[in-house]
Protein backbone atom coordinates (compact mmCIF):
# COMPACT_ATOMS: atom_id res chain seq x y z
CA UNK A 1 0.00 0.00 0.00
CA UNK A 2 1.72 3.20 -1.16
CA UNK A 3 1.31 6.66 0.26
CA UNK A 4 -1.16 7.67 -2.45
CA UNK A 5 -3.56 4.91 -1.42
CA UNK A 6 -2.82 4.98 2.29
CA UNK A 7 -4.77 7.05 4.71
CA UNK A 8 -2.45 9.80 5.95
CA UNK A 9 -2.26 9.49 9.68
CA UNK A 10 -1.70 12.45 11.92
CA UNK A 11 -2.25 13.28 15.55
CA UNK A 12 -4.50 16.05 16.80
CA UNK A 13 -5.21 18.36 13.90
CA UNK A 14 -4.48 22.02 14.45
CA UNK A 15 -4.90 24.43 11.58
CA UNK A 16 -1.63 25.30 9.82
CA UNK A 17 -2.32 29.01 10.34
CA UNK A 18 -2.67 28.55 14.12
CA UNK A 19 0.45 26.36 14.27
CA UNK A 20 2.37 28.98 12.27
CA UNK A 21 1.36 31.86 14.52
CA UNK A 22 1.94 29.88 17.73
CA UNK A 23 5.25 28.34 16.63
CA UNK A 24 6.87 31.57 15.47
CA UNK A 25 6.34 33.15 18.88
CA UNK A 26 7.86 30.53 21.14
CA UNK A 27 11.49 29.60 21.68
CA UNK A 28 12.05 25.89 21.34
CA UNK A 29 15.06 23.83 22.41
CA UNK A 30 14.65 21.36 19.54
CA UNK A 31 14.53 24.09 16.90
CA UNK A 32 17.44 25.82 18.63
CA UNK A 33 19.41 22.56 18.30
CA UNK A 34 18.57 22.23 14.59
CA UNK A 35 19.74 25.81 14.05
CA UNK A 36 22.88 25.19 16.13
CA UNK A 37 23.67 22.12 13.98
CA UNK A 38 23.34 24.23 10.82
CA UNK A 39 25.72 26.88 12.14
CA UNK A 40 28.26 24.34 13.46
CA UNK A 41 28.19 22.58 10.11
CA UNK A 42 29.19 25.75 8.28
CA UNK A 43 31.87 26.67 10.82
CA UNK A 44 33.47 23.21 10.66
CA UNK A 45 33.27 23.05 6.86
CA UNK A 46 31.46 19.71 6.86
CA UNK A 47 28.55 20.82 4.71
CA UNK A 48 25.74 23.24 4.05
CA UNK A 49 23.84 25.33 6.59
CA UNK A 50 21.14 22.80 7.41
CA UNK A 51 20.34 20.90 10.60
CA UNK A 52 17.47 18.65 11.64
CA UNK A 53 16.22 16.99 14.80
CA UNK A 54 13.61 14.24 15.28
CA UNK A 55 11.65 14.25 18.52
CA UNK A 56 9.35 11.62 20.04
CA UNK A 57 7.47 12.02 23.29
CA UNK A 58 9.35 15.23 24.06
CA UNK A 59 12.78 13.62 23.67
CA UNK A 60 15.28 14.11 20.89
CA UNK A 61 15.92 10.73 19.27
CA UNK A 62 18.02 11.80 16.27
CA UNK A 63 19.88 14.79 14.92
CA UNK A 64 21.89 15.46 11.80
CA UNK A 65 23.50 18.17 9.73
CA UNK A 66 23.84 18.35 5.97
CA UNK A 67 26.72 16.19 4.76
CA UNK A 68 26.40 16.34 0.97
CA UNK A 69 29.91 17.59 0.29
CA UNK A 70 31.51 15.64 3.12
CA UNK A 71 30.26 12.32 1.74
CA UNK A 72 29.81 13.19 -1.94
CA UNK A 73 26.21 12.04 -1.49
CA UNK A 74 23.53 14.34 -2.92
CA UNK A 75 20.94 12.69 -0.66
CA UNK A 76 22.83 13.45 2.58
CA UNK A 77 20.53 16.31 3.57
CA UNK A 78 20.00 16.92 7.28
CA UNK A 79 16.36 15.81 7.23
CA UNK A 80 17.15 12.58 5.35
CA UNK A 81 20.01 11.71 7.70
CA UNK A 82 17.93 12.48 10.80
CA UNK A 83 15.01 10.40 9.48
CA UNK A 84 17.35 7.47 8.78
CA UNK A 85 18.83 7.64 12.27
CA UNK A 86 15.44 7.99 13.97
CA UNK A 87 14.00 5.04 12.05
CA UNK A 88 17.06 2.95 12.92
CA UNK A 89 16.70 3.79 16.61
CA UNK A 90 12.95 3.17 16.62
CA UNK A 91 13.32 0.03 14.48
CA UNK A 92 10.50 1.33 12.29
CA UNK A 93 10.08 2.76 8.80
CA UNK A 94 7.55 5.37 9.92
CA UNK A 95 7.92 8.24 12.36
CA UNK A 96 4.33 8.29 13.58
CA UNK A 97 4.23 10.11 16.90
CA UNK A 98 7.34 12.12 16.03
CA UNK A 99 8.03 15.71 15.11
CA UNK A 100 10.81 17.00 12.89
CA UNK A 101 12.53 20.31 13.56
CA UNK A 102 14.61 21.58 10.68
CA UNK A 103 16.58 24.76 10.24
CA UNK A 104 15.06 25.32 6.79
CA UNK A 105 11.88 24.54 4.91
CA UNK A 106 12.46 21.09 3.37
CA UNK A 107 13.55 20.76 -0.26
CA UNK A 108 11.49 18.56 -2.62
CA UNK A 109 13.56 15.44 -1.86
CA UNK A 110 13.30 15.92 1.89
CA UNK A 111 9.63 16.77 1.63
CA UNK A 112 9.05 13.46 -0.15
CA UNK A 113 11.00 11.58 2.51
CA UNK A 114 9.06 13.36 5.25
CA UNK A 115 5.73 12.32 3.74
CA UNK A 116 6.94 8.72 3.44
CA UNK A 117 8.13 8.80 7.07
CA UNK A 118 4.76 10.19 8.21
CA UNK A 119 5.75 12.30 11.24
CA UNK A 120 2.98 14.15 13.01
CA UNK A 121 4.40 17.60 12.36
CA UNK A 122 7.34 19.49 10.86
CA UNK A 123 8.68 22.79 12.18
CA UNK A 124 11.16 24.81 10.11
CA UNK A 125 13.23 27.96 10.57
CA UNK A 126 14.28 29.50 7.25
CA UNK A 127 12.03 29.47 4.18
CA UNK A 128 12.84 28.09 0.75
CA UNK A 129 13.07 31.72 -0.41
CA UNK A 130 15.68 32.41 2.30
CA UNK A 131 17.67 29.39 1.07
CA UNK A 132 17.46 30.55 -2.54
CA UNK A 133 18.94 33.92 -1.58
CA UNK A 134 22.14 32.21 -0.40
CA UNK A 135 22.45 29.82 -3.34
CA UNK A 136 20.25 26.85 -2.36
CA UNK A 137 17.47 27.36 -4.90
CA UNK A 138 15.42 24.25 -5.59
CA UNK A 139 12.60 25.98 -7.47
CA UNK A 140 13.83 24.37 -10.71
CA UNK A 141 12.84 20.97 -9.29
CA UNK A 142 9.33 22.14 -8.52
CA UNK A 143 9.19 23.53 -12.08
CA UNK A 144 10.22 20.15 -13.52
CA UNK A 145 7.77 17.95 -11.60
CA UNK A 146 4.57 18.91 -13.48
CA UNK A 147 6.22 18.75 -16.91
CA UNK A 148 5.52 15.82 -19.23
CA UNK A 149 8.40 13.34 -19.04
CA UNK A 150 9.60 14.18 -22.54
CA UNK A 151 9.91 17.88 -21.66
CA UNK A 152 12.08 17.55 -18.56
CA UNK A 153 15.70 18.67 -18.60
CA UNK A 154 16.82 15.19 -17.55
CA UNK A 155 15.28 12.74 -20.04
CA UNK A 156 13.00 10.11 -18.52
CA UNK A 157 12.82 7.09 -20.83
CA UNK A 158 10.81 3.98 -20.05
CA UNK A 159 12.54 0.67 -20.80
CA UNK A 160 11.48 -2.97 -20.53
CA UNK A 161 8.04 -2.35 -18.96
CA UNK A 162 6.88 -5.94 -19.66
CA UNK A 163 9.83 -7.31 -17.70
CA UNK A 164 9.71 -4.66 -14.99
CA UNK A 165 6.06 -5.40 -14.15
CA UNK A 166 7.16 -8.83 -12.90
CA UNK A 167 8.50 -7.19 -9.72
CA UNK A 168 5.05 -5.77 -9.01
CA UNK A 169 3.38 -9.08 -9.79
CA UNK A 170 5.73 -10.82 -7.34
CA UNK A 171 4.85 -8.19 -4.71
CA UNK A 172 1.12 -8.73 -5.23
CA UNK A 173 1.53 -12.50 -4.72
CA UNK A 174 3.85 -12.23 -1.71
CA UNK A 175 1.96 -13.50 1.33
CA UNK A 176 4.24 -12.13 4.05
CA UNK A 177 4.88 -8.63 2.67
CA UNK A 178 4.97 -5.64 4.97
CA UNK A 179 2.83 -2.92 3.39
CA UNK A 180 4.16 0.60 3.50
Amino acid sequence: MGLASAEFRSCDYTSPAKLQSDATKMPNLFMARAIELSIENVRTGRGGPFGAVVVKDGKMIAEAANNVTGTNDPTAHAEILAIREACRKLDAFELTGCEIYTSCEPCPMCLGAIYWARPDRVYYGNTAADAAKVGFDDSFIYDEIPLPLDQRKIPMVQMMPDEAIEGFRAWEKQANKVPY
